[in-house]
């Protein structure tokens, strides 16, 4: 849980550090500006928020890994719940006003995470979990995030990047949902490795050639988490 608290701190204080102009500028989300996905992210910290206060009636059905779904087709912005994102981000106009409102919701879906019983069952997306595995699953929510925010921004733009321990972890919970390790080779660059990996970085054929070697799961990569 400590995790959560860190990686979705980072990720708001870049958000806070990001410059007005950087906001029409593309993300590493297909079809999404950062403004878009700054929205996105007002929209997760309002689902934290619903889900800490919906007790689930049942056991646990999933944890932090089998929350997710990977699948080969990445989000290119045109679902009707991606492209009301867009209009929802656009609507805001001022960045300051986007900014102000994620960190008003931010902020308070990271107190409730810190005030939740760690074991109790949670009901979200038709899936039962504790606070603790939900909380978790969502730091490998805010590394990619933290990465996609900054895919396109030039160094003068940039913001920090993930902690190295959002990093590390996103990285392992990636590998033990896809049940493979990662090349060795990808072993000191855990955000690149993690782009590569989910499709927000296209792969060579020597990356691609790597992953065959893994065997047919290799050959599946990339997948979307989204």
């Amino acid at each position: 849980m400590e995790l959560f608290t860190t990686t979705w701190a980072a990720l708001r204080r870049a958000v806070h550090e990001l410059p007005d102009e950087a906001f029409a500028l593309p993300s590493g989300c297909r079809g999404w500006l950062v403004r878009d996905l700054v929205g996105h992210l007002v929209i997760d910290a309002q689902d934290v928020l619903i889900t800490l206060a919906t007790p689930a009636e049942d056991a646990p059905t999933a944890d932090a890994l089998s929350y997710w779904t990977p699948t080969p087709t990445p989000p290119d912005g045109t679902d009707p719940h991606d492209a009301l994102t867009v209009r929802l981000a656009a609507a805001y106009e001022d960045p300051g006003l986007l900014r102000d409102h994620l960190e008003d919701l931010g902020g308070a879906a990271e107190r409730a995470a810190l005030l939740a019983e760690p074991d109790l069952p949670v009901a979200t997306q038709g899936m039962s979990l504790t606070v603790r595995d939900y909380l978790h699953a969502y730091v490998l929510e805010w590394t990619l995030h933290h990465l996609d925010l900054l895919a396109h921004l030039g160094p003068e733009d940039a913001p920090a990047p993930p902690p190295v321990e959002g990093l590390a972890e996103a990285r392992d919970m990636v590998e033990r949902r896809l049940r493979l390790r990662l090349p060795a080779g990808w072993s000191d660059a855990d955000a690149d490795a993690l782009r590569l990996a989910t499709g927000g970085e296209s792969l060579t054929d020597t990356q691609r050639a790597e992953l065959e070697e893994l065997g047919p799961r290799g050959g599946m990569l990339p997948l979307s988490f989204g």
